[in-house]
């Protein structure tokens, strides 16, 4: 803010949260599941111009929120590039039989009761190894979303699944961003951080598996073996199934723990699974192609098609029909539009100082240990429910905190421990984030039907307040001053 402008009231500030969530309530009750088709996009969009009202009723110039906008807007490019290669991505690994051969084995292998936990940790084990929880969900989390599917599992059970595991191993791997991130903004080192964070880490996620284990057993499924049988029969009888098509996501999960960046692993994975598709399935290729009668324009075509635009193969069965269609970059757009409205609202919040105030107002009340880590979750939460992107959510509560917690005896790691414990893993519960858009995308499954089944996003929060207020592992330092 500069001099020629007023700071807000704690009302003031608060008027454009209340529009978003007037019209978001309002969404919910007319469209439903359709709300992120459009109308939460124009909600966003409104509450950022009540936002836009309300900063200029305090001195600031169009200018200064439109600048607040792009750059909002540009800190979420990466994420809007990664989303598109993750629609080409799918295009391709569905086209070359990667992701229907990681079905046909899952059925072969896995069963209802013990679905939900091996999903869990078959997510935790790949996000770990690549520090990516998108990564991990646009490869074998789509895989794993088709095989709960055709074991007749809930979608939302399954998502939530997926996105516990993921978020845990995006959490606790050394090479995740966010992994890094929370530490340099609350003063302390990696390694520091991570071993501090698997204390309430590690028995979230234990308590997360009980919970699917009790869920396996109690839950009732409509599949029946011979049902199965034919989706098996279906898949083997479209593609050439084997092991040998787990090269190209091996090569892809290789070059992210080689710490080559997402968007080019992400990029060279689409291209793999395009040239594993010309090699290993040349009938799905022609049918995607549209023309039998010259290979290297069918291939063309397909390939320019599945990375790009809706497509689908037809094969003996409806339900594995419906299982693999993809719509490429294209069906990515719905999702970049919602990301674009919400960094808009962010960006007009962050630049006239309305979120700040409304953090601000709440520190106030944080007397204790408890209260200020509490403080500082409440607060990560509400900058992935506000500003819609993780990284926000970690950064400004991490800039707002860093001197307090010297101030009050407390060492950074608990700082970075809270950061990541309600910061990187709520990012996912709230549809206009950039994080819930996109999962619940790639996985087809609206975040109201999964955010629920997220067990390990909402104890992780929870837990590191229990740890506070018990005064369980605080570490202490000397206070500043």
């Amino acid at each position: 803010m500069t001099s020629k402008t007023k700071k807000p009231s704690f009302f003031l500030a608060l008027i454009p949260i209340i529009v978003l969530v007037v019209f978001l309530a309002l969404n919910v009750v007319m469209f439903g599941d359709n709300a992120t088709s459009g109308p939460n996009q124009i909600a966003l969009i409104l509450a950022a111009m009540s936002g836009v009202i309300v900063a200029m009723r305090l001195g600031f110039k169009w200018e200064q929120l439109q600048k607040g906008i792009v750059d909002s807007i540009n800190s979420a490019m990466s994420a809007i590039l990664i989303l598109l290669l993750i629609g080409a991505l799918a295009g391709t690994w569905m086209m070359s039989g990667i992701v229907p051969t990681m079905i046909y084995y899952g059925l072969e292998i896995l069963n209802p009761t013990i679905f939900l936990v091996a999903a869990c940790i078959v997510s935790a084990i790949v996000a770990l190894a690549t520090g990516s929880s998108w990564t991990t969900v646009a490869t074998v989390g789509v895989a794993l979303i088709g095989i709960g599917t055709a074991l007749g599992i809930g979608q939302g059970m399954v998502a939530g699944a997926i996105i516990s595991g993921a978020y845990f191993g995006d959490k606790m791997s050394p090479l995740s961003d966010t992994t890094n991130l929370a530490p340099a903004m609350a003063g302390t080192d990696l390694i520091t951080h991570i071993r501090y964070m698997a204390l309430t880490t590690i028995p979230s996620i234990l308590i997360t598996l009980v919970i699917f284990l009790i869920l396996g057993f109690t839950i009732e499924t409509h599949e029946t073996s011979e049902g199965v049988g034919a989706m098996l029969t279906a898949i083997d009888a479209k593609y050439f199934v084997s092991p040998i098509l787990f090269i190209v996501p091996a090569v892809v999960i290789y070059l992210i723990i080689k710490k080559v960046s997402a968007i080019p692993a992400l990029f060279i994975g689409t291209l793999l699974g395009a040239v594993a598709a010309i090699v290993f399935q040349p009938e799905v290729v022609m049918e995607i192609g549209g023309t039998r009668d010259n290979y290297f324009e069918a291939a063309y075509m397909a390939s320019m098609r599945a990375m790009s635009m809706e497509t689908e193969v037809i094969t003996g069965s409806a339900e594995v029909n419906e299982l693999l269609g993809t719509s490429g970059m294209y069906g990515m757009m719905i999702t970049i539009w919602l990301i674009i409205c919400a960094m808009c609202f962010g960006g007009v919040m962050e630049a006239a100082g309305l979120l700040k105030r409304i953090t601000n107002t709440v520190i106030q009340f944080a007397k204790s240990t408890g209260s200020l880590i509490a403080t500082t979750a409440g607060t990560c939460v509400f900058f992935n429910a506000t500003a819609s992107d993780q990284y926000l959510a970690i950064v400004v509560p991490g800039k707002m905190f860093e001197d307090i917690y010297p101030e009050r005896g407390l060492a950074p790691e608990n700082l970075s421990r809270t950061l990541e414990d309600a910061g990187t893993v709520t990012s996912v519960l709230f549809p206009w984030n950039t994080c819930g858009a996109t999962q619940a995308h790639v996985l087809s499954v609206a975040t109201g039907d999964y955010w629920m089944y997220c067990f390990f996003n909402l104890i992780s929060p929870a837990m590191t307040i229990v740890y506070a207020y018990a005064g369980i592992k605080i570490k202490k330092v000397e206070k500043k001053g």
